[in-house]
């Protein structure tokens, strides 16, 4: 299983919802090529901050993938008022 598809939860559809699997999916892959960045070499102190920026923006654009994906599935699913 892929980093992206373990934050997002693939396997977690109890409805079996096809937009929800999708919504997933989407997120998931998105997590994964954000993953595949590369970190710079660290080799001073300039280059080991520049190396955590970019490892802090990657953790940061990942975050709100999922986060994006979790409110996407709630709209996914959510029932009509009754």
């Amino acid at each position: 299983m892929t980093k992206g598809k373990y934050r997002v939860g693939i396997t977690f559809n109890p409805s079996n919802n096809d937009m929800v699997a999708k919504i997933k999916l989407a997120a998931a892959d998105l997590i994964d090529l954000i993953d595949t960045i590369p970190v710079p070499k660290v080799d001073s102190i300039d280059s080991a901050f520049y190396s955590n920026e970019v490892v802090r923006l990657r953790s940061l654009a990942q975050t709100d993938i999922e986060t994006a994906a979790m409110h996407a599935v709630k709209a996914a699913t959510k029932k009509p008022v009754e």
